[in-house]
């Protein structure tokens, strides 16, 4: 089922369309020498801990510049940035859990304190069972 990020804290949607990237191959690989993600578009990052260092990126191969919304394991912001192309290293000023990567409009809709979510999305052929 398709999934959407959300900022529980003022209620804006984030994105309507999430690329997990879960496992070390997609975590590492994120937007290099791939097209800018959409308006509507976030790469979840999920790491096995909390930490900084895991936390980190570069934007090495990245063509362009994004946002990047660091979270910690209750998924409370703890940091953001815009990344700017081929810039060796960026780590967030508190561990985090999971990041977003997205457009830099993304930078608008979230600070530092805020609590998101992520929610299922129910596709056209899903019954409403209301």
């Amino acid at each position: 089922m398709p999934e959407a990020v959300y900022n529980r804290t003022t209620g804006a949607v984030l994105a309507r369309r999430v690329v997990r990237c879960d496992t070390v191959l997609r975590r590492f690989r994120g937007l290099m020498l791939r097209r800018p993600p959409g308006e509507d578009e976030v790469y979840l990052f999920i790491l096995p801990q909390e930490s900084r260092l895991e936390a980190a990126i570069h934007m090495f191969f990245v063509f362009f510049p994004i946002a990047v919304v660091w979270l910690d394991g209750a998924w409370r912001v703890v940091d953001r940035t815009l990344a700017r192309p081929w810039r060796p290293f960026y780590a967030p000023r508190r561990p985090a859990r999971y990041f977003l990567e997205g457009p830099p409009s993304l930078l608008d809709r979230v600070k530092e304190g805020d609590e998101i979510a992520l929610s299922a999305i129910p596709d056209e052929k899903t019954p409403d069972w209301r």
